[in-house]
């Protein structure tokens, strides 16, 4: 477990606005609660709470990463209509302590389902 710092920072910080991830044409996620993970030099992320997802449009693979700074990911493909998209959802449902604010939450490969500021 490495510990983050100036070497490689992260913040973890709550959004003042609403946000949306949508597949398809349709909304799977919209929440006035979500969690801004800025990590080093990446794109932000943003991390839903699964109360304001529609969990019944993943399903959950084997996929499973390893982050250093964060713990274990586990993955969901996500289906809406006729598309899918596989590995496209992740989470970290035992973070490291320092990542305890998204524990549980849900982000989005940015790439494959498109994410919005509601405001």
């Amino acid at each position: 477990m490495k510990t983050p710092g100036p070497d490689h920072p992260i913040s973890i910080t709550s959004a003042p606005n609403r946000w949306q991830a949508r597949f398809n044409g349709e909304v799977i996620a919209d929440s006035a609660d979500v969690r801004v993970l800025k990590e080093a030099s990446y794109p932000a992320v943003i991390y839903f709470p699964r109360a304001d997802v529609t969990m019944a449009a993943l399903s959950r693979t084997e996929r499973s990463t390893h982050c250093p700074y964060k713990g274990d990911a586990a993955y969901y493909s996500l289906g809406v209509g006729d598309r899918t998209s596989e590995n496209a959802v992740w989470t970290y449902e035992a973070p490291y302590p320092a990542m305890v604010e998204i524990e549980g939450r849900l982000a989005f490969y940015a790439d494959r389902v498109e994410i919005l500021d509601v405001r």
